[in-house]
């Protein structure tokens, strides 16, 4: 069963989540914390190459599966134009209300 973005526990990870689903660039960078930080499959990335290519260019869309108590993680049904959907999990780590880092990869 998908957990809508709304209920979501940690008001970071939904407001990134809902930003990523929508498409909202400005919206997404807002929530990133000054010099944020991410890996995908255990390899750190670019942050703007990445979201560009994963998220944004490609229409990418989360459809979250399940949360830890705490919302900083996630297992997710993810989908993009240039991958189709596949399982992923998402840890995040953050500071002062927003997303410091975040680790992606197949689940």
């Amino acid at each position: 069963m998908t957990i809508s973005v709304d209920k979501l526990n940690e008001p970071a990870v939904r407001a990134f989540v809902g930003a990523l689903n929508a498409g909202d660039r400005e919206r997404f960078q807002a929530i990133l914390a000054p010099g944020a930080t991410m890996s995908d499959d255990g390899s750190d990335r670019d942050l703007d190459d990445w979201t560009e290519r994963e998220i944004f260019s490609s229409r990418g869309h989360m459809e979250v599966d399940s949360q830890s108590a705490d919302g900083l993680s996630l297992v997710a049904r993810y989908l993009n134009d240039t991958w189709g959907e596949m399982r992923t999990s998402w840890k995040f780590k953050v500071e002062g209300g927003k997303v410091g880092r975040f680790e992606t990869g197949q689940a």
